[in-house]
């Protein structure tokens, strides 16, 4: 069954500039697709107009009848005053109106009982079940902790959340409204790596149909089935995730670059066979002219074939300094925190030259007030923090600011590197700031146009310490491998927060994990790291269950009368097991009655309670 048409859509914002032109691809229930492409592309313009949001100028974008469909960058404004917690519960609004009108039908069926009545309870009461009823809240709070949407954000108003807070619980809304079609736009952008895998594993197990937008690699490598690139408001079809895309990508492109030298082979060779042809039909052959203007249409038609070209790599290099002595940073009994909360305390660290070092943690955690008091931003509650004399630091922050935005990217470069014009401009083009786009001024430009602008500039001083917070975040795919080609052959020592395991796995051979005030120290890479921790969960398991094993063998003496407590606790437990197999039939015998099965629900939940309470007891009685 497909459950998305999408047929030659066109769609342009300027006149005679198409961002969709002739777009077209059939989606079936349930694949899970990613959609690729460069910023600007018309990507997000796609889901707007699969939403209803924006029109397209030519074709169709349909979506199977009776499908309803989700976008997660859409955030709708709900009423003022509304907490976290009543914009997901608003995903269950269907649920909690039939609860209601249930409640309603139970009072009205207490002096009426008319078969109409009856059959509408019973209709209601059976949508309720299947629809979840019963399971709303467990799952309302499951769908909360996996995406970090913590007990106090719950209670918080929703207008006062950050933007990336808003499209979080905005995310768990949707997830909660259990739509048929969800179109995710940059869904793990606000999200840490817990959430991020949470979300990786809530899509793999989903049965509806995903579209996802996403320059996270790693994120496309574990949920995208097959990939379509938006390439000239066009599509390209790949069938399989982001690791087959890129090398079928360039397995086409050698392909097409083949084809296109072999014809310009055939081109010089039907170009000389021609121009000889003439030459001899003027000299009394008229009839070779016929031959040769046949030969010259499908010269024609051969040259009409572009040459296929790659996207531009960056040939650039840091100017890196020497680093002369063996400690870059020392940490020691380093604790810092605000407004009475304690980020990390008894941090004890240290950086020898050359080290590739990533530091991770959920959001909130630290990281980038740590980055802070290695750059001497903030200062330390407690202990110290040391720098190498010979350490000369250069640090890219999350949010890139400039001295004066109303300037051009090159007047930047002239007033704050104090280059010469040309060398400005030189440097600017390495980092794909090419022709008019130097005389842009600085605050027009994008959030990842500004960290490419401020990286380009840290590569002009010599540096020997590199301190990223956050590099990749928002840049699309290209902009990414930019930064990381301008990083490859970088040999002193790096230090970045980032979210982003691709860029983890390539650059980190050491790890830090800030959780709960601590820091972890892991030497070795990401994947490594993950096999570590995934035997640290192993080990964790064992000792629990070591523990409760010991518990079991470190048995306390039979007080004298624990006979007598022993039979009198089975007999109390006995007592328990009948009430609840009554309330077992009671259940049986009323299933259409929703108000009793809620009553009887919760007087079983209370004995329930008891009678674990009473298993513990005797367990501890006969140990």
């Amino acid at each position: 069954m497909i459950d998305i048409t999408v047929k030659d859509l066109e769609k342009s914002f300027e006149v005679g500039k198409k961002i969709l032109d002739g777009l077209s691809f059939t989606v079936n229930s349930g694949e899970h697709i990613g959609i690729l492409g460069p910023n600007g592309c018309g990507k997000t313009t796609l889901f707007r107009i699969l939403c209803g949001e924006e029109r397209a100028d030519e074709g169709t974008a349909a979506v199977a009848p009776g499908k309803r469909i989700g976008l997660i960058s859409q955030i709708p404004v709900f009423p003022d005053g509304w907490t976290t917690e009543d914009v997901l519960r608003d995903a269950h609004r269907r649920l909690y109106a039939i609860s209601a009108r249930l409640e309603d039908l139970a009072a009205e069926m207490e002096h009426d009982s008319s078969p109409a009545l009856l059959r509408e309870y019973d209709r209601l009461s059976d949508d309720f079940r299947r629809l979840g009823g019963y399971e709303m809240d467990s799952e309302r709070n499951r769908v909360a902790n996996g995406l970090d949407i913590t007990p106090a954000m719950r209670t918080q108003s929703f207008d006062t959340l950050s933007g990336g807070e808003r499209t979080r619980v905005n995310l768990a809304r949707l997830i909660l409204e259990d739509t048929d079609i969800l179109l995710l736009d940059e869904p793990t952008n606000h999200l840490d790596l817990h959430a991020t895998e949470w979300l990786e594993e809530y899509i793999l197990h989903f049965q509806g149909t995903v579209l996802a937008i996403s320059h996270d690699r790693y994120f496309l490598d574990t949920v995208a089935q097959r990939c379509i690139e938006i390439v000239d408001g066009k599509a390209e079809f790949y069938s399989g995730n982001y690791s087959f895309f890129v090398a079928e990508r360039q397995r086409r492109f050698e392909e097409k670059l083949k084809q296109y030298e072999k014809d310009q082979a055939k081109i010089e060779q039907l170009q000389r066979a021609a121009d000889k042809l003439h030459l001899w039909a003027f000299m009394g052959a008229d009839k070779l002219h016929k031959r040769a203007f046949s030969m010259e249409k499908r010269i024609e038609r051969l040259s009409k074939t572009e040459k296929p070209t790659e996207a531009r790599k960056l040939s650039v290099k840091f100017r890196e300094r020497d680093f002369d002595g063996d400690e870059v940073i020392v940490a020691d009994g380093l604790e810092k925190g605000f407004s009475g909360r304690v980020l990390f305390s008894g941090v004890s660290l240290e950086v020898t030259g050359g080290e590739r070092i990533a530091l991770i943690g959920d959001n909130g955690a630290g990281k980038t007030s740590f980055l802070k008091l290695l750059m001497g931003e903030e200062t330390p509650d407690a202990g110290y923090i040391y720098r190498g004399p010979a350490v000369k630091a250069a640090y890219l922050p999350q949010i890139v600011r400039f001295a004066d935005e109303s300037r051009s990217m090159l007047d930047t470069m002239l007033w704050e590197c104090r280059v010469q014009p040309q060398e400005a401009r030189d440097r600017l083009a390495a980092f794909g700031f090419r022709g008019e786009d130097v005389f842009k001024t600085v605050a027009t430009l994008s959030g990842g146009e500004k960290s490419r602008l401020r990286l380009c500039m840290l590569m002009g001083g010599e540096i020997n310490l590199l301190i990223l917070d956050e590099p990749t975040n928002h840049l699309d795919i290209a902009s990414r491998e930019w930064i990381e080609d301008a990083l490859a052959d970088f040999e002193q020592t790096l230090l970045f927060v980032s979210h982003d395991r691709f860029f983890i796995e390539r650059f980190a051979t050491r790890i830090w994990t800030l959780e709960d005030g601590r820091f972890t120290d892991f030497r070795g890479g990401w994947k490594e790291y993950g096999e570590w921790r995934e035997r640290q969960a192993v080990f964790s398991r064992n000792a629990e269950k070591a523990e409760k094993k010991e518990k079991r063998d470190t048995r306390q003496p039979r007080p004298a009368n624990a006979e007598r407590q022993i039979a009198r606790t089975e007999k109390e437990i006995a007592a328990l097991e009948e009430k609840l197999a009554a309330l077992a039939r009671e259940e049986a015998e009323n299933p259409s009655d929703y108000q009793k099965l809620m009553e009887l629900g919760s007087e079983k939940e209370g004995l329930e309670e008891k009678l674990m309470a009473l298993y513990e007891k005797w367990e501890e009685l006969n140990g």
